[in-house]
């Protein structure tokens, strides 16, 4: 089974940097893992992903040079370092696994975390 939580959240001015956190719980650990963010009004729209082992990574074109994404196998969990941050980088940060497929589509993830806020004030 698979259990992911977020951890890392939080209000920081423009400019500033955060990062986030997904612990998975679980036994599985899947083949990718990645970030995606949904605003107020608007739909769940892909950040980052990573391929567990080989560590294969894709940014969106918004955050690419801003942010980064990492894991650490030994602690099963996955990482966003956030740099530079922009007001319109506020939304609600999910994290995702996929157990077979490195993908920027959130239909083909299989396991969602339940979320972590990040506010970024101008």
């Amino acid at each position: 089974q698979v259990q992911l939580v977020e951890s890392g959240g939080g209000l920081v001015q423009a400019g500033g940097s955060l990062r986030l956190s997904c612990a998975n719980s679980g036994r599985t650990s899947g083949y990718a893992m990645a970030w995606f963010r949904q605003a107020p009004g608007k739909e769940r729209e892909f950040v980052a992903t990573i391929t567990w082992t080989g560590g294969r990574t894709i940014y969106a074109d918004s955050v690419k040079g801003r942010f980064t994404v990492s894991r650490d196998k030994a602690k099963n969990t996955m990482y966003l370092q956030m740099n530079s941050l922009k007001p319109e980088d506020t939304a609600v940060y999910y994290c995702a696994l996929s157990l077979e497929l490195l993908t920027t589509r959130a239909l083909e993830y299989d396991y969602w975390g339940q979320g972590t806020q990040v506010t970024v004030s101008s």
